[in-house]
């Protein structure tokens, strides 16, 4: 069996025999090729048929915990470097506990942050990835800076700013599928071992084949028939338990009731403090036996900066487990995150995206209510303020509201905390479900909304093609000074979030406006349209789907 050299060749760009530097714990399978000026952090796993050259562009930094699978090829060009997290340069720079899945191509000057995930064929060129990004398969990141903790679904070629700022936020069932990579390649690494014994690897200091021990020094097991096991938890579920644990992730878990589930009141079960997987497991369990015939949920709590990651359910009332979920490319219908997984249920789609967009952009949410007799009157009363910052805390308040007025219209709306003003204004919830007619021009949100923005004649800003809450979505945004635009796609390409900006909507007038988003629902009938309003910073401040296939 050929065993690679572990020093590069003389290169017209590498005069000198430079040999990798790997750490004792890191695993390089002998069917890999890896050579040059090549740092190898603890715990590292390179498996066979990967080629890590460090000639033309060098040096190369793999930091701890990082998963290198089947295939990937890494290299570098001669000119062009990135600031590595010690602030010296590099060709390329790939961050802790970051996985590169199979026959992926990272090609330096590129620098690719902490716990993040490369799909399967993906190729990252000249860009730099932020930490907690995931990349589905097939895609290219080319020229661009992806901000941390974005998702690029698969397919996607993002070779502008433009479209790397615009991509959606990663959510929990994007990383329980990635976690189930990691944790089948885990396991694989005592395949690897097994089956290279009679060879001489470059580096194998494990001496049991079924364990090793981690930087922590706490035994961790890589066999597959040894790996954790609950007869009460989903092997997503386990899996998703071990990549937190990996990844020095608390475990957090809550319990509530059918009634209360709708207003989103859940409630903190006994604290988990192990960090041992058996052990966590176990407590888990107990919590979802102490709790039988409610919803249970876990989630993962960044010990630093305090915040939530990968909530998921794992009971329901039933006894059941939570159902897996749709497959990420299925269910992406753009570049914006389905907010499914953060509502209970009364809160849609696309009322959930407008919460996730008005807090990405440092807005605050505002409800209001009104029962019906005064609806014509515009006379509306708000709810309960929502000071929350979190998108699943938000969306839980706005729902609480919903429910304390069932029979009620309810809307929400977005407050600028600098200028005190609205936007994005829209009905959520109405009495029976029926249609709701805009409210009359003497509503005191009209009003202030005419004491600061260009007036406007709503009597001849009407559709009769458009829904009555985007006529006057159009309307506040013109009338705050934004444009409008729209998008389409088919339903092809809908799965991908490939969509093709319509014709420039240049008026900044209702009616006009108006008219033009109609024109582009006759002109790509049978298409979904969504529309996109713009402020003066060419900032994004809604994105809503106006016309399915």
């Amino acid at each position: 069996m050929v065993v690679s050299s572990p020093a590069a060749p003389p290169t017209p760009w590498s005069k000198s025999l430079v040999e990798p530097k790997i750490e004792p714990s890191a695993y390089v399978h002998s069917l890999s090729n890896l050579s040059g000026d090549v740092t190898i952090g603890a715990n590292v796993v390179i498996a066979p048929g990967t080629s890590i050259i460090a000639d033309e562009g060098a040096p190369f930094y793999i930091s701890e915990g990082t998963n290198i699978q089947d295939g990937v090829v890494i290299h570098g060009l001669e000119q062009g470097r990135v600031i590595g997290d010690d602030e010296k340069q590099y060709s390329v720079w790939i961050g802790k506990n970051t996985t590169i899945t199979h026959m992926s191509l990272i090609h330096g000057p590129a620098y690719i942050g902490d716990d993040c995930f490369i799909g399967f064929r993906s190729t990252v060129f000249n860009a730099r990835v932020g930490h907690g990004c995931i990349i589905m398969m097939h895609a290219l990141i080319q020229d661009v800076e992806i901000p941390a903790g974005k998702y690029v679904p698969s397919g996607a070629v993002i070779t502008n700013q433009q479209q790397a700022d615009y991509l959606p936020d990663v959510e929990s069932e994007d990383l329980e599928f990635t976690s189930l990579v990691l944790g089948m390649n885990d396991a694989r690494k005592a395949v690897y071992e097994s089956a290279s014994e009679s060879t001489t690897p470059i580096r194998n200091e494990l001496v049991n084949t079924s364990s090793s021990t981690s930087s922590n020094g706490s035994s961790r097991s890589f066999s597959t028939s040894s790996m954790m096991t609950s007869p009460y938890l989903s092997q997503d579920t386990v899996a998703q338990i071990r990549q937190l644990l990996q990844q020095g992730y608390k475990i957090g878990t809550e319990h509530v009731n059918e009634r209360k589930f709708r207003t989103g009141s859940w409630q903190s079960c006994s604290p988990i403090n192990s960090t041992r997987e058996s052990e966590v497991i176990a407590e888990l369990e107990a919590c979802m036996a102490n709790h039988a015939g409610e919803y249970v949920r876990m989630f993962g709590i960044d010990p630093k900066g305090k915040r939530r990651v990968m909530e998921s359910i794992v009971q329901r009332p039933d006894g059941s487990q939570a159902a897996k979920p749709a497959t990420t490319s299925a269910k992406r219908s753009s570049y914006q995150s389905s907010a499914a997984s953060t509502s209970s249920g009364q809160v849609n789609q696309d009322t959930a995206s407008q919460v996730r967009h008005l807090i990405q952009q440092g807005y605050k949410i505002g409800t209001e209510h009104v029962d019906e007799r005064r609806f014509r009157t515009g006379s509306w009363q708000s709810c309960t303020p929502i000071t929350a910052s979190s998108e699943s805390q938000a969306i839980a308040e706005l729902e609480t509201c919903m429910a304390n007025h069932a029979g009620e219209y309810v809307r929400m709306f977005g407050i600028d905390p600098k200028g005190k003003r609205r936007v994005m204004e829209s009905i959520i919830q109405r009495p029976n479900s029926k249609e709701v007619q805009p409210a009359s021009s003497k509503s005191h949100s009209s009003d202030r909304q005419q004491q600061s923005a260009p007036t406007y004649n709503k009597s001849s800003a009407s559709s009769t093609r458009l829904q009555p809450e985007v006529v006057e979505q159009i309307r506040q945004l013109i009338a705050q000074g934004n444009r409008v635009s729209a998008e389409h796609v088919d339903q092809r390409r809908f799965r991908t979030g490939s969509w093709a900006s319509c014709e420039q909507v240049d008026s900044t007038n209702a009616s006009a406006a108006i008219a033009a988003i109609e024109s582009f629902l006759s002109e790509y009938e049978g298409e979904y349209i969504r529309l996109i309003g713009i402020d003066a910073n060419k900032r994004r401040l809604l994105e809503t789907i106006i016309q399915r296939p």
